[in-house]
Protein backbone atom coordinates (compact mmCIF):
# COMPACT_ATOMS: atom_id res chain seq x y z
CA UNK A 1 0.00 0.00 0.00
CA UNK A 2 1.13 3.29 -0.83
CA UNK A 3 0.85 6.74 1.18
CA UNK A 4 0.98 9.85 -0.35
CA UNK A 5 1.24 13.57 1.42
CA UNK A 6 0.87 16.94 -0.44
CA UNK A 7 1.96 20.39 -0.08
CA UNK A 8 2.31 23.52 -0.90
CA UNK A 9 -1.00 24.78 -1.44
CA UNK A 10 -2.21 28.28 -0.54
CA UNK A 11 -4.05 31.48 -1.86
CA UNK A 12 -2.13 32.94 -4.77
CA UNK A 13 -3.35 35.77 -7.18
CA UNK A 14 -4.25 34.95 -10.81
CA UNK A 15 -1.47 34.95 -12.80
CA UNK A 16 0.85 33.97 -10.13
CA UNK A 17 2.32 30.64 -9.73
CA UNK A 18 2.43 28.10 -6.69
CA UNK A 19 4.34 24.26 -6.54
CA UNK A 20 2.73 21.78 -5.49
CA UNK A 21 4.76 18.87 -3.71
CA UNK A 22 3.81 15.28 -3.07
CA UNK A 23 6.19 12.45 -1.59
CA UNK A 24 5.51 8.68 -1.56
CA UNK A 25 6.59 6.13 0.62
CA UNK A 26 7.83 2.74 -0.63
CA UNK A 27 10.26 1.49 -2.49
CA UNK A 28 8.39 0.64 -5.27
CA UNK A 29 7.40 4.14 -6.07
CA UNK A 30 10.10 4.31 -9.43
CA UNK A 31 8.14 1.64 -10.59
CA UNK A 32 4.36 3.72 -10.87
CA UNK A 33 3.29 6.30 -12.98
CA UNK A 34 2.06 9.11 -10.60
CA UNK A 35 -0.39 12.34 -11.33
CA UNK A 36 -1.99 14.85 -10.00
CA UNK A 37 -5.80 15.50 -10.45
CA UNK A 38 -8.32 18.34 -8.60
CA UNK A 39 -11.41 18.57 -7.73
CA UNK A 40 -13.02 22.29 -7.52
CA UNK A 41 -16.39 22.83 -5.89
CA UNK A 42 -19.58 21.25 -7.48
CA UNK A 43 -17.04 19.35 -10.40
CA UNK A 44 -16.22 16.02 -11.04
CA UNK A 45 -12.35 15.44 -9.95
CA UNK A 46 -10.43 15.80 -13.06
CA UNK A 47 -7.12 14.30 -14.22
CA UNK A 48 -4.27 17.33 -14.59
CA UNK A 49 -0.70 15.99 -15.22
CA UNK A 50 0.40 12.79 -14.88
CA UNK A 51 4.18 11.53 -15.29
CA UNK A 52 5.86 7.91 -15.84
CA UNK A 53 7.78 5.57 -13.70
CA UNK A 54 11.13 6.33 -15.68
CA UNK A 55 10.02 10.00 -15.89
CA UNK A 56 10.39 9.69 -19.92
CA UNK A 57 7.00 10.94 -20.51
CA UNK A 58 4.44 13.07 -19.15
CA UNK A 59 0.69 13.80 -19.67
CA UNK A 60 -1.49 17.30 -19.49
CA UNK A 61 -4.87 17.81 -19.61
CA UNK A 62 -5.50 20.72 -22.38
CA UNK A 63 -6.61 22.81 -19.57
CA UNK A 64 -3.15 23.21 -18.25
CA UNK A 65 -1.04 22.54 -21.43
CA UNK A 66 1.70 25.21 -21.34
CA UNK A 67 1.54 26.18 -17.99
CA UNK A 68 1.36 23.75 -15.40
CA UNK A 69 4.90 20.79 -14.91
CA UNK A 70 5.03 17.56 -13.66
CA UNK A 71 8.48 16.33 -12.95
CA UNK A 72 9.67 13.33 -9.85
CA UNK A 73 12.59 12.45 -8.05
CA UNK A 74 12.20 9.02 -7.31
CA UNK A 75 15.59 9.08 -5.73
CA UNK A 76 13.39 11.43 -3.22
CA UNK A 77 9.99 9.30 -3.82
CA UNK A 78 9.09 12.92 -4.33
CA UNK A 79 6.61 14.50 -7.52
CA UNK A 80 5.44 17.92 -8.39
CA UNK A 81 3.44 20.38 -10.21
CA UNK A 82 5.04 23.59 -11.07
CA UNK A 83 1.69 25.77 -11.61
CA UNK A 84 2.40 29.04 -13.65
CA UNK A 85 0.06 31.88 -15.18
CA UNK A 86 -2.82 30.12 -12.41
CA UNK A 87 -6.23 31.40 -13.30
CA UNK A 88 -9.02 31.25 -11.07
CA UNK A 89 -10.41 28.19 -12.91
CA UNK A 90 -7.34 26.42 -11.20
CA UNK A 91 -9.02 26.76 -8.15
CA UNK A 92 -9.62 23.48 -6.79
CA UNK A 93 -8.50 20.82 -4.12
CA UNK A 94 -5.39 19.14 -5.78
CA UNK A 95 -4.63 15.33 -5.28
CA UNK A 96 -1.39 13.30 -5.76
CA UNK A 97 -1.88 9.53 -6.75
CA UNK A 98 -0.52 6.76 -7.61
CA UNK A 99 -1.73 4.42 -11.09
CA UNK A 100 -0.69 0.85 -10.66
CA UNK A 101 -2.34 0.78 -14.57
CA UNK A 102 -1.37 2.57 -16.94
CA UNK A 103 1.76 4.43 -17.73
CA UNK A 104 0.05 7.74 -17.84
CA UNK A 105 -1.41 8.29 -14.35
CA UNK A 106 -4.69 8.54 -15.40
CA UNK A 107 -5.65 5.37 -13.41
CA UNK A 108 -5.37 6.38 -9.80
CA UNK A 109 -5.28 3.65 -7.22
CA UNK A 110 -3.98 5.43 -4.34
CA UNK A 111 -4.43 9.28 -3.20
CA UNK A 112 -3.07 11.69 -1.40
CA UNK A 113 -4.99 13.69 1.30
CA UNK A 114 -5.50 16.65 -1.09
CA UNK A 115 -4.12 20.31 -0.71
CA UNK A 116 -6.06 23.27 -1.37
CA UNK A 117 -5.48 25.87 -4.34
CA UNK A 118 -6.89 29.03 -4.40
CA UNK A 119 -6.87 31.56 -7.10
CA UNK A 120 -7.72 34.93 -6.46
CA UNK A 121 -8.46 37.60 -9.09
Amino acid sequence: QVQLVESGGGLVQAGGSLNLSCVASGRTFRNYAMAWFRQAPGKEREFVAGISGSAGSTYYADSVKGRFTISRDNAKNTVTLQMNSLKAEDTAVYYCAVDLLSSTGTVPRYWGQGTQVTVSS
